[in-house]
């Protein structure tokens, strides 16, 4: 997997470089690469959990707020595929609410079920605006069915737009953008002369003052880390894109409850 990486990474610098760009530029950029996982229904890797379906939760964990987009399983992921530290058994749930409603709004959650928890199934229909028809409507497009685990590159867009904007367009051209990402960058180009993790963190602070969300949120990009983040790809939503973010020190100690979710979304 490394070797396929690192020769997927050559290649890309040599494009670059016949395009124009400067060596020391390219490099300049190319230094922040992360790897990642990306979680689509296509590809070679493993098999590594499932979209959709009803959640599977222990019984003294309350039903989140938001629909269920998928259930990870962490033992099938190729070890430090994403960069993140992750428990290494058990399953993650991510759910996400791909609707606008509200300034500083948590729009997501993510569960941690430990390998071994007795679960019980809870209704897919059990969160906060299920009796809206068109979120109904829109809740039947969210990706079902089992999803692989693909190592890729992540790339910086802003690493990539703080050298020039014709190197960021550059990066939209190469970017490797699936359904559901789990480390690495933000990938949708509307906002990426902006770091992603900055605007989570931002946001996490404002929501606190707003009485929105619980603290403590440090304003410190570096004290957060990118999850995961989906692209809904939903009929009146397509531009909507969903970031998981959590501070390193809860995700270091296993509370998956302080994650913090944001929705990008240009119509």
């Amino acid at each position: 997997m490394i070797d396929d990486l690192q020769t997927e990474l050559d290649e890309l610098r040599a494009t670059a470089i016949e395009e124009g760009f400067a060596a020391e530029d390219v490099d300049r950029w190319l230094a922040a690469t992360r790897t990642c996982l990306i979680l689509d229904h296509e590809g070679d890797g493993p098999v590594a959990g499932r979209f959709g379906g009803p959640p599977l939760l222990p019984a003294d964990t309350p039903t989140p707020d938001h629909p269920l987009v998928a259930t990870i399983d962490l033992a099938a992921l190729p070890a430090d595929a994403t960069g993140l530290d992750l428990p290494t058994d058990g399953q993650l749930l991510l759910f996400a609410s791909p609707w606008y409603v509200t300034d500083f709004d948590n729009v997501g959650a993510v569960v941690h079920v430990p390998a071994g928890a007795a679960v019980e199934e809870r209704d897919k229909y059990g969160w906060r605006w299920s009796d809206d028809e068109e979120y109904r409507e829109q809740f039947a497009e969210f990706s079902q069915g089992p999803f692989r685990a693909i190592p890729a590159l992540s790339l910086s867009p802003h690493d990539a737009y703080n050298i020039s904007d014709e190197l960021g367009e550059f990066w939209e051209e190469h970017a490797d953008i699936g359904m559901l990402q789990l480390g690495g960058y933000g990938t949708e180009s509307g906002i990426s002369p902006y770091d992603l993790v900055t605007e989570i963190a931002e946001s996490a602070v404002h929501a606190v003052k707003a009485g929105r969300w619980e603290g403590p949120a440090s304003e410190k990009e570096t004290d957060w880390v990118l999850l995961a983040d989906w692209h809904a790809g939903i009929t009146g939503l397509e531009g909507a894109v969903i970031h998981w973010g959590i501070q390193r020190d809860d995700l270091a100690a296993r509370r998956f409850d302080r994650a913090y979710a944001t929705l990008y979304w240009n119509p």
